[in-house]
């Protein structure tokens, strides 16, 4: 039977997401599971007894883009609500929208918190509000339960803001675990051509690599290693694209971070079985690289639950108030409970060390978050 929708109208939610250019692979993720989402709140009733539509505009890849298209959405489309849109630097642009019109800000991919002063802002991704250290001793933690720990690490990042951050930050963890640190390179987001940045690599032969590597750059970096026949005896990946990077011929033993994976425990949290279910055939249909449900699929389905929670424990669509709910209860999502207490509105950091094991992806640290049968395997 199909739904009754209050006479209202529809709530229109605004966002936007990297539809095309180097981010386009993640933004379809994104995409997807905000799509997910709003057809199966629909089916249930919609928010407030309202159907939900989602405005969503392509921003290009490009922050510059995103804050013209937020204000686009505010004050000329007047959506009623808005959704972030994907990466640490269209965010902070959307922020300063939101902030200029006292709009509440969900979103679901900001590596550094500490850019977020603002208070309307609520993140789904559990990062904590230091990322910049707690995902190096994840990392660091995880290597140091192998046989043969790392004692030498190079730094190869992207200028991305978030990764910068991240591996500053993770210098310093690094040198006071008394791991050496054998190269230090920074590169420009949106690097192509890696050859001399594997070369230098091979030349400092360290036992770890940590890449901060986004997207496709990950996959352009193992090629550009595998060109010159060399791969590092441990390498970690901050945010690569999943799909892609899984399949490439020199990533089994590679890690990642996590929040969320296909496989028990994850499942157990709320809604999980049936994003899943719904994710995995649509990204089969529309043929996805790696059509399997992982952590920027969950943590943007995750945003919208912190959205639709926030409007019906609020009983209205006031940013102020809704703001005001979140800030008090904790809110079931995919990713599990999240609350936005401490600094930016953070709560507390969920990070796990994620594994590609046979073309998947496999959660490996901690080790209660392990499938049954599966270890950290030594690469």
């Amino acid at each position: 039977m199909p739904r009754v929708f209050a006479q209202e109208g529809p709530i229109r939610v605004g966002g936007t997401l990297p539809l095309t250019g180097p981010l386009a692979g993640v933004g379809a993720i994104h995409k997807l599971a905000a799509e997910v989402f709003v057809e199966q709140i629909n089916a249930k009733g919609g928010i407030l007894g309202r159907k939900v539509e989602f405005v969503l505009l392509d921003d290009q890849s490009l922050p510059a883009n995103a804050r013209t298209l937020y204000e686009r959405l505010v004050t000329a489309d007047k959506v009623d609500l808005l959704m972030g849109p994907y990466g640490t630097s269209s965010i902070i642009a959307a922020m300063g929208v939101a902030a200029r019109f006292k709009k509440m800000l969900v979103q679901s991919s900001l590596g550094d918190p500490s850019l977020a002063p603002y208070p309307l802002q609520f993140p789904s991704l559990p990062i904590g509000a230091e990322p910049q250290l707690t995902d190096t001793e994840v990392v660091l933690d995880a290597y140091a339960s192998l046989p043969t720990p790392p004692k030498t690490i190079a730094f190869v990042t992207s200028k991305f803001p978030s990764a910068l951050t991240i591996a500053k930050g993770g210098q310093q963890v690094a040198d006071k675990r008394g791991i050496k640190s054998v190269l230090d390179l920074e590169y420009e987001f949106g690097t192509k051509d890696f050859g001399a940045i594997a070369n230098r690599i091979k030349a400092a032969d360290p036992d770890l690599l940590w890449s901060g590597a986004i997207g496709m750059e990950a996959v352009q970096l193992l090629d550009a290693m595998s060109r010159i026949d060399y791969q590092p005896r441990n390498q970690f990946y901050l945010f690569p694209a999943p799909g892609p990077t899984a399949a490439h011929p020199q990533a089994n033993g590679l890690t990642s971070l996590t929040w969320f994976e296909e496989h028990e425990p994850f499942l157990k949290y709320y809604g999980a079985q049936e994003f899943v279910s719904a994710y995995g055939s649509k990204a089969k249909a529309a043929g996805f690289p790696y059509p399997r449900t992982e952590y920027q699929a969950a943590v943007e389905y995750a945003a919208w639950q912190i959205l639709a929670a926030a409007a019906e424990g609020a009983g209205k669509l006031d940013d102020a108030a809704m703001a005001a709910w979140l800030r008090s209860n904790a809110v079931e999502t995919v990713v599990g409970p999240r609350t936005f207490d401490g600094k930016f509105n953070a709560g507390k950091a969920s990070t796990k060390l994620k594994q590609v094991q046979g073309k998947d992806w496999v959660t490996v640290w901690p080790a209660d978050f392990r499938p049954a049968g599966k270890e950290f395997l030594v690469p």
